[in-house]
């Protein structure tokens, strides 16, 4: 069991959300402190790169929100968290976030290279080579669900993990 426990989480992906929030839950000790992350990009993006959409305190506000409306969705009502949205490079972010809260575990949800959701394959492999804690990568529910178990000489993989050849 861990006291202090940080999720990254797309506040956008509701059933990624709720899946690494049951997970913190099981992992997290009674009366342990929950702290929910998510990074934005406060800049622009296109051939304009400064200029912006919408201010960054927009940006911020509205991930604040969506990042509440989760926790309150899925936490038990005897259950708090703590919100972080923070601007800038997610794996550097969450690194340093990590580090100033001093926590025991980190959970990722591991979307691969193709996600709108800035932790990607080189942001979760940057967290968890420089993260100053333990960190746990959930698999994509999308891919789990779409592949499914694989079979092997032995049976199913546990938890819809993948046969790898070498």
């Amino acid at each position: 069991m861990y006291r202090k426990l940080l999720i990254a989480i797309d506040p956008k992906d509701d059933g990624e959300g709720r899946r690494a929030l049951e997970a913190a839950l099981n992992l997290l000790e009674e009366g342990g402190e929950l702290h929910l992350a998510s990074v934005f990009n406060p800049g622009g993006s296109g051939f304009f790169p400064h200029v912006t959409e919408e201010a960054p305190e927009d940006k911020e506000e509205q991930v604040r929100h969506h990042l509440d409306l989760l926790a309150r969705k899925y936490l038990p009502l005897n259950r708090e968290a703590i919100l972080h949205v923070v601007a800038g490079s997610a794996g550097e972010k969450l690194v340093a976030l990590a580090g100033q809260l001093c926590a025991d575990l980190m959970i990722l949800v591991s979307r691969g290279g193709g996600s709108h959701w800035p932790l990607r394959k080189a942001t979760v492999e940057y967290v968890s080579v420089n993260a100053p804690c333990a960190v746990l990568v959930l698999p994509s529910m999308e891919k789990n669900e779409s592949d499914g178990p694989v079979e092997s000489e032995e049976g199913p993989c546990p938890l819809g993990s993948e046969k790898r050849e070498l």
